[in-house]
Order: structure tokens, then sequence, then C-alpha cells
């Protein structure tokens, strides 16, 4: 591929070029794999993460015919894919939820100040956020830690699940409801001692 220094490709012109030079692709493995790898390790645990993310990006790949080249980002493909094989694996997930409820908050070794207060009362609400995601259902978790923590907007969680927006708007909606209900209507990085 010939691009400037200063011009990234466009993610649906390396799926075009792998379509007739398939190591091309390995292109969108360096870009995402990272993103996608700190996604389902905070969902299932980094044990099974790199498994996933290789099953990801070899069901991309063995679908990439099929890509939408109108579409220039690809995350929301592969959000999509990878959300597709969490689902499968929703008893582990549920399992994660309840050790992180039981566990207790880890101690904190020297950081700057600010940082610290904001970690350890964002650890002190672990078991309650563990509790509340473990008590969504996954459709709504699924939308939820999709833009939290796959940094997605509205519309590409819509195109990652092949929902309508507003069934994303809804979910998140009741998701955060339950979320804030579950946190006393507080929020944990806002509070101070």
């Amino acid at each position: 591929m010939n691009a400037s220094a200063t011009t990234r490709i466009r993610d649906s012109d390396i799926v075009s070029e792998s379509r007739t030079d398939p190591e091309a692709f390995a292109e969108l493995f360096d870009r995402y794999s990272g993103m996608l790898y700190r996604y389902v390790s905070r969902r299932l645990g980094p044990e099974i993460a790199e498994d996933l993310v290789g099953e990801t990006f070899l069901a991309a790949f063995a679908r990439r015919a099929q890509y939408d080249l109108t579409y220039t980002d690809a995350r929301p493909w592969l959000f999509g894919i990878l959300t597709k094989l969490i689902s499968r694996h929703r008893r582990t997930e549920a399992v994660r939820y309840r050790m992180l409820q039981r566990s207790p908050a880890e101690d904190v070794v020297e950081s700057p100040a600010d940082r610290m207060d904001e970690k350890v009362t964002a650890q002190a609400w672990r078991p309650v956020l563990a509790s509340t995601l473990a008590g969504l259902s996954s459709k709504d978790r699924d939308v939820l830690l999709l833009i939290a923590w796959g940094d997605l907007s509205y519309e590409e969680v819509a195109r990652a699940l092949g929902i309508p927006i507003g069934t994303v708007r809804s979910r998140l909606n009741r998701a955060r409801r339950k979320a804030r209900t579950a946190l006393g209507d507080t929020n944990p990085i806002d509070e101070e001692e």
C-alpha cells in the first residue's frame, strides 16, 4: 500500500485491497487488535481475550468479500463480530462479574494524587458495578459496554449489532437507568470525601 506518512488509509480501502492481496488485511489487525483485546479482556478476562480476538479476525477475513465498502471505518464491523463471539461465553462473563462482586478493592500503589483518589473510589464501587452489569440483559449490556468500553458512537453500535439506532438509544437508556439506581444516583468518579 502506498500512502504518505500523514495520510491514513481508510479501513474500507484495506478490506478492498485484501480481496486481491490477502496480506493487506494484516493492517486491520495491527490497527484494531489491541483495542478489541482490551474490550474483551474487560468483559471476559485476559485468559480468553486473545483467542476471541484471533477468532474475530479470522471471521472478518473470511467475510471480507461481503464487507460494505461504503463504510470507511471497520471498527463497528469488527466489534459486531466480537460481540457475537462473546455471546457464546455469557456464562464466563456472568462468573467474572460474580467474582468481581466478591473480590475486595485492590490496593493502589503510589501514583499522582488525583488519579489515586479516582482509582480508589472507582474500585470501591467495583462490586456494585459488577452486580449491575451482571443484572443487565445481554442486549442492554452489549450496547452499554460497546459505548463505554468500545468507545463506539450510537450509529456505530447500531451497525455493529445490526439494530436500529432507536433500539440502541432505548437499550442504553435502560442500562444507564439501572446503573444509576444501583449506584444510588451517584457517580463514583465525581464523589468527594
